[in-house]
């Protein structure tokens, strides 16, 4: 390891305390982070990597999408743009890396070539994302989706759980949803997306590996789920006459972590992260009750196949327990693989660097899914320990970071000079 550091051309300890001083901006946990999409903390954020941007010489502007985004001209200005990026909003209990080595790494980037006096071939740019996550308004990738005007109807009626509109949350962030067109890219007009991240698993940390070449990303289903029964008194009801919306949400919940974990040997998962109860009173029985599922595989027919029998005993269960049901799909994706081509250059970079880099799908999504429907793609994953995010224990060594950084920049050199 200490003959790979050698090779860094990028300065780790500007990196470092980037990542660092970002970190105490919606501080929780000790090291955890709490920057809601288009809250406060978001805005804070934002306009400290925006400075930082401007202090390495970039051209910078925050879009309506709430989009902030660094500018390095090319020799050709009219050139089809070299994106690099990831985004800084977080979960509410979230981590201090995920997404944000993704930004502050690929601002490292660009700044060492102009350190370097490497003038590319077209534009680069480097773009934070607004609201990735998806946790405020139960859905993700607004940003990345805005700039490729892939919004979909509804999206600015949705509500977080204070009641407040992604639409007022857009405007007190000082955008302007009347001009969304103003901030969109025309098609072509973007060549290729670079991204870097943490794992958010482990096999890098298995594999004694600090870099990871990313080979796709699973296709993600998100669903919500409504289940209405009939409130009564819950200690005069008898059971057998109970319409309990919460009993036949339990009982769904335990279908898919059955489904999904039926087969050890395929990288099927499901999730239930969130639920809603009404009334929620303790003597009451729930009438209400209100589920999100998030369903990711990287093989599209196993996971359909898989939500097939899902929908099949939620039929059942709900008939059972004399419940009416609404499913409705929040978000529905393809797996989606990386560009050969890309992979190809951090394969011979990554060889002479000596890092010996795995290839890897990802889990979870990020950015690069909805930019790789527009535009080759190619990730690059960090190690990190026990496989942990989502989490204020989310933690990888700046060593591997700045490797991964390494690498990005690397990638970002061969591909500049339009190769």
């Amino acid at each position: 390891m200490i003959m790979v550091m050698k090779t860094l051309t990028i300065n780790m300890k500007r990196l470092e305390q980037r990542i660092n001083d970002l970190s105490q901006i919606g501080k929780i946990s000790g090291t955890g982070v709490c920057r809601l999409a288009l809250s406060s903390e978001d805005r804070e954020a934002v306009e400290t990597v925006k400075k930082w941007m401007e202090e390495a010489g970039l051209a910078t502007r925050i879009d309506h999408f709430g989009n902030l985004i660094g500018r390095l001209e090319g020799e050709n200005p009219e050139a089809p743009i070299l994106m690099l990026g990831s985004h800084i909003d977080s979960q509410p209990y979230g981590g201090r890396f995920d997404g944000v080595i993704g930004v502050l790494g690929a601002l490292e980037v660009v700044q060492t070539m102009k350190e370097q006096n490497l003038m590319p071939s077209m534009p680069i740019e480097v773009v934070s994302f607004s609201d990735e996550e998806g946790c405020r308004f139960n859905k993700g990738l607004f940003g990345v989706r805005g700039i490729l005007g892939k919004l979909e109807d509804g999206e600015l009626d949705r509500t977080d759980k204070d009641g407040i509109t992604r639409r007022d949350a857009l405007v007190q962030f000082g955008c302007d949803p009347a001009k969304f067109k103003e901030s969109e890219y025309a098609a072509g007009k973007i060549r290729a997306f670079l991204e870097m991240h943490i794992e958010q698993g482990p096999i890098l940390e298995a594999n004694d590996t600090p870099v990871g070449i990313v080979t796709g990303i699973s296709g993600p289903l998100w669903l919500t789920v409504e289940l209405e029964g009939f409130a009564g008194h819950a200690g005069s009801v008898p059971m057998n006459m109970r319409q309990d919306a919460l009993v036949g949400a339990a009982k769904i919940i335990t279908q898919l972590n059955e489904l999904a974990g039926q087969d050890v040997n395929v990288p099927t998962v499901g999730t239930v992260g969130s639920m809603k109860i009404f009334p929620d009173s303790r003597n009451i029985i729930p009438e209400k009750v209100s589920f999100t599922i998030d369903l990711r595989d990287i093989d599209i027919d196993r996971r359909n196949k898989l939500e097939d029998q899902l929908r099949t005993r939620i039929k059942e269960i709900t008939d059972e327990h004399r419940l009416t049901c609404t499913i409705s799909e929040d978000t529905n994706s393809e797996p989606r693989y990386c560009s050969e081509t890309i992979m190809n250059v951090m394969r011979k970079e990554s060889e002479e660097m000596g890092l010996n880099s795995i290839e890897l799908m990802s889990g979870p999504f990020h950015d690069s899914l909805a930019r790789s429907y527009e535009c080759e793609y190619g990730m690059i994953f960090v190690r990190c320990k026990d496989g942990i995010s989502h989490n204020p224990k989310e933690f990888s060594t700046f060593e591997d970071i700045s490797l991964g950084t390494e690498l990005l920049y690397r990638t970002t050199v061969k591909m500049a000079k339009g190769l």
